[in-house]
């Protein structure tokens, strides 16, 4: 297991690299510059000396510049768009508050979708499975954009329930949140209640319930165990997928998020301040990835995540 914790590590260097230069290239070609923002009339003299400052006179000088400088110094260096801020102070000012969107995004998609697709397996072609699969249809056919403006619109406009722009309290995750679970709700869900159709015909469950065990009892401690791996194998691509997609989401309930940031730094070109939240994200997917393989070993002991 330490071998394969250790390989894993060693290959993030490398990914990360890869990440950075594609993300670059990108940003290079990407039409527009920083520096010629309507708000900021700079001459022509301005302009150079601070391409110089940033390192952004030629291609070669800001692709090597900013790598050597955050594996020497551990900064991502000044916003290009806002030089009085570092994307160091930006990243962690926000970085937590889509972490803790995110995460709470995946706990109630989690939650609830490896519920309903229990009950839709148990009930199989009742009314609670035919409501699960139109959950699962309207969450993966609806964009998530459109089911934050209907939520914003119908719990904090005109119900009242909820704060519109205010964020510092428990509530105000709730609408958010509940914008960014469904779509990954709907695929756990379905994958749940194929799993446990699949398990529920297994022949240990006959022989527990002739054993005596409850009908829960089979269900929820033994039979969910194995149909949980294919929902931990969407897990971590799903908690990265929640934590890098909440930009819209951000963006309709003004959350103060990474996500705002990263939308204008598109806009306005900041090559710096895009290529800090990419590595960021970057990183975050793939140590998602790693914690869900060594979550298999954990789920069930059969499993030898590092076996060759």
């Amino acid at each position: 297991m330490s071998k394969f914790v250790l390989y894993r590590l060693l290959q993030f260097p490398l990914i990360l690299a890869i990440i950075y230069l594609v993300t670059f290239m990108l940003v290079w070609v990407a039409p527009g510059d920083p520096l010629d923002q309507p708000d900021r009339n700079l001459d022509d003299a301005t302009k150079q000396a601070l391409r110089e400052q940033f390192h952004a006179d030629s291609a070669m000088g800001f692709l090597t510049y900013y790598p050597w400088r955050l594996l020497t110094a551990g900064d991502f260096g000044p916003s290009m768009a806002n030089p009085d801020w570092s994307v160091n102070e930006i990243l962690f000012a926000s970085l937590p508050v889509s972490i803790a969107l995110g995460l709470f995004a995946v706990m109630i998609a989690l939650v609830v979708g490896v519920a309903v697709g229990t009950l839709a397996a148990v009930e199989r072609g009742g009314v609670f499975d035919w409501l699960s699969l139109t959950l699962a249809l309207v969450g993966i056919s609806v964009p998530s954009f459109v089911v934050a403006s209907l939520l914003l619109s119908i719990f904090a406009v005109k119900l009242g329930w909820f704060g519109v722009g205010s964020w510092g309290a428990i509530s105000d995750l709730v609408l958010p949140g509940l914008a960014l679970a469904l779509l990954p709700m709907a695929y756990i869900a379905r994958l749940t209640r194929v799993a446990m159709i699949d398990v529920l015909s297994s022949d240990y469950v006959r022989t527990a319930r002739a054993k005596g065990l409850t009908r829960s009892s089979v269900i929820w401690k033994h039979c969910l165990r194995n149909a949980f791996l294919p929902v931990l194998s969407y897990l971590g691509p799903a908690a990265a997928v929640t934590l890098t997609g909440s930009f819209v989401v951000e963006a309709v309930f003004n959350v103060p998020g990474l996500g705002q940031h990263f939308v204008n730094s598109v806009a306005n070109r900041d090559r710096t301040l895009i290529l800090g939240v990419v590595l960021v994200y970057g990183a975050m997917v793939l140590l998602f990835n790693l914690l869900v393989d060594l979550a298999y070993a954990w789920v069930d002991p059969r499993i030898e995540v590092g076996a060759g």
